[in-house]
């Protein structure tokens, strides 16, 4: 467990460290010392508008939302004991991008969390279709058919929705959601994430025998008493409602559930329990990274958020593939 507790204390001392430094310096108003000030004592300044109500609650989304993928990953990755698993894989992403992007065409994204209430029911749906067939087909190969099957479907719809938009602008708004941002979130976004994690972090305390057991195989998890369909319900609801939330919340973002368990791998955490937390912390460092980053490089419009993960993350990707193919062959 000390390896574990010093890599959260670290993430949490560079977390904090990047949150300052993002507040203080990055945002499209320059605040000084005094207006710092304002903000602090000040609650109706122009420093405490900008802290309070435009960069802490951008900021605490970003790690929120980062967390909740690099939590949904850790789980993923440890139900089907695939270091290529991520929270799309079962299609709940690309249902919540789908219904969002329905709400959209529909001209809805003018009232306020209209599109992040569709976003929710198209992850809420396609989890309802996996629980179902889960239930009568409980193996993890059987699971990731049907998520590759559901995902590669609504990304043809999304697609037909597309073509049928009935306006340049809408088709603009729907592909600004689909690349993902944090910018201009409020504190209900926040409590949604917060929501998500806490919610599933009460659902992960009782997965650590199931995951354990489960990296000996699948035969002998259920030989030591292991549910292994009430296992895999449980993560579906949990990663489900992660990515639906995280979608419905900035949109799109890449890549980043699948990275984050694999950093702390590398810091010598192999259990897939024990990841779960770490991965959440560094998921949600690096959505913050990220954030700060696409505010500093320079271009006509801010880049977005979903382009610069995926940008990083699928050069990881094709390497992760590269060493399991590898490590495919030797066996």
């Amino acid at each position: 467990m000390h390896v574990s507790t010093s890599t959260l204390n670290i993430g949490l001392s560079v977390a904090i460290g990047v949150m300052v430094v993002t507040l203080m310096l990055l945002g499209d108003v320059p605040l000084s010392l005094h207006a710092w000030g304002d903000a602090l004592v000040h609650p109706g300044s122009l420093g405490a508008e900008v802290v309070w109500g435009i960069r802490l609650p951008r900021n605490l989304t970003a790690v929120g939302v980062g967390a909740m993928l690099g939590m949904s990953g850790a789980l993923m990755q440890g139900l089907l004991r695939n270091p290529l698993a991520e929270p799309g894989l079962l299609g709940v992403s690309a249902g919540a991008g789908l219904a969002a992007s329905i709400a959209i065409v529909f001209g809805l994204g003018l009232i306020p969390f209209v599109v992040e209430g569709f976003a929710m029911a198209g992850a809420t749906g396609v989890a309802l279709l996996l629980l179902l067939f889960v239930q009568r087909f409980p193996q993890r190969q059987a699971l990731i058919l049907l998520g590759v099957g559901l995902s590669a479907l609504c990304g043809a719809l999304m697609a037909l929705v597309f073509n049928l938009s009935p306006s340049p602008v809408t088709t603009a708004e729907i592909l600004s959601w689909t690349m993902g941002s944090v910018q201009n979130r409020s504190w209900f976004d926040v409590l949604l994430t917060a929501f998500g994690l806490v919610v599933v972090s009460a659902l992960s305390l009782h997965l650590g025998r199931g995951l354990r057991f489960l990296t000996l195989g699948e035969e002998t998890a259920r030989s030591m008493g292991v549910d292994m369909t009430r296992l895999t319900q449980t993560i579906v609801v949990g990663s489900s409602l992660l990515a639906g939330l995280a979608v419905a919340v900035a949109g799109v973002i890449g890549f980043v559930g699948l990275a984050s368990p694999h950093l702390i791998r590398a810091l010598g955490i192999k259990d897939p329990y024990r990841l779960i937390w770490p991965s959440a912390l560094a998921g949600g460092l690096m959505v913050l990274i990220a954030d700060g980053c696409v505010r500093l490089i320079p271009a006509s419009g801010e880049l977005r958020l979903g382009v610069l993960t995926s940008l990083i993350g699928a050069p990881l990707f094709a390497v992760l593939a590269y060493r399991s193919a590898r490590s495919w062959m030797q066996d």
